[in-house]
């Protein structure tokens, strides 16, 4: 089957695409009031990042199949539907969900399984722009709070430090309170986290085991680092509350959490990486266009010997083992050639 021109799909992937923000825009021009709250302060720089990742894993458009077609078209049928649907129920940030697997479906519509296949994953990342519903933000605040709440008060407990927990506040031994309000949840360290690790899974060049393992760890690493800035507030305060209550709003502090989580990961992929040993870490190389591999032990007798790469060494004369010394080599031919003659009449024969 012949490959399809190169800039047609392309320009259908543009042409559908203006489609889509057209038909999307009324929730898209609400995307930068989202941002503006500090649990989506990251929301910006994500299409900045799908847009990099299209451009980076893009591939020749190959043949485009029926099926292909007919399944974008399904993908967009879907998104559609799912759409009225939110709409007559108004429930609004689903309904700007859909936005993401109507554009998988443009790209399915226009570039066939071949061009789905590198740009599935930067466009389903495109779900981080969005808030969460205001159903599971109502849902998760509270258990967050009690988690950073408990796990900070008995960090602070077991450094020394005198402090009790009173519901979502932690007081300290000399009065003072430490509210863990919604804020200091760990909401927004969780949305941007768990980002940070999808995006760690699509350009690191993983195993599909490590991806696992990362998406796995992403929630309870952003919890143990909002435990981590609770406590550390906590300690201020035995020193100094001013200091305290400029780090617990500051940049510093954010970055401080961001480090401490990445600095996690790379921990947890380095930790991986020596537990499992896959066949590229094997010992065997290719030199000179022929294989070679670590010596191997070779059992002769009683007893392990290595093997070497030339001609196995002769064992010395039992005479020379028992003196410890090798008998010298006399100069000439070791053998001498004769002829072999017929036996003359008379002669026993052997046989």
């Amino acid at each position: 089957m012949r490959l399809p021109d190169q800039r047609l799909p392309l320009v259908v992937v543009g042409v559908l695409t203006a489609l889509l923000f057209y038909s999307y825009w009324p929730s898209l021009v609400q995307l930068p009031s989202f941002w503006d709250n500090p649990q989506y302060q990251h929301g910006w720089i994500v299409p900045v990042f799908t847009c990099l990742l299209l451009f980076w894993w893009r591939k020749p458009v190959g043949p485009i199949t029926p099926t292909a077609r007919a399944a974008g078209i399904g993908l967009l049928v879907a998104s559609f539907a799912l759409r009225l649907f939110c709409a007559s129920y108004r429930i609004v940030t689903i309904d700007m969900y859909t936005f993401v697997p109507a554009l998988m479906g443009v790209f399915l519509l226009a570039g066939g399984w071949s061009m789905f296949r590198w740009s599935w994953a930067p466009l389903a990342s495109l779900i981080f722009m969005y808030p969460l519903p205001d159903e599971a933000t109502r849902y998760l605040l509270g258990p967050l709070q009690t988690v950073a709440t408990i796990v900070s008060t008995y960090t602070l407990q077991t450094i020394g430090l005198d402090a009790y927990r009173d519901g979502n506040r932690i007081i300290l031994g000399d009065g003072q309170v430490l509210g863990v309000v919604d804020a200091c949840s760990g909401l927004k360290m969780l949305t941007i986290f768990v980002w940070l690790a999808a995006m760690l899974m699509l350009v690191g060049g993983l195993e599909w085991w490590e991806n696992l393992a990362i998406a796995a760890s992403a929630i309870p690493i952003a919890l143990i680092c909002n435990a981590f800035r609770i406590t550390t507030v906590g300690v201020m305060y035995n020193y100094k509350m001013s200091i305290a209550e400029h780090f617990h709003d500051s940049t510093p502090a954010a970055m401080l959490m961001m480090l401490l989580a990445v600095g996690f990961l790379v921990l947890e992929m380095k930790i991986l990486s020596y537990l499992v040993v896959t066949e590229d870490m094997a010992p065997t190389m290719m030199t000179s266009g022929q294989r070679t591999s670590a010596p191997l032990p070779a059992r002769t007798g009683s007893a392990f010997q290595p093997l070497t790469a030339g001609p196995r060494p002769m064992a010395p004369p039992a005479a020379s083992r028992q003196t410890g010394a090798f008998p010298s080599i006399p100069s000439g031919n070791l053998t001498e050639s004769r002829p072999i003659s017929p036996p003359r009449d008379g002669d026993e024969k052997l046989g």
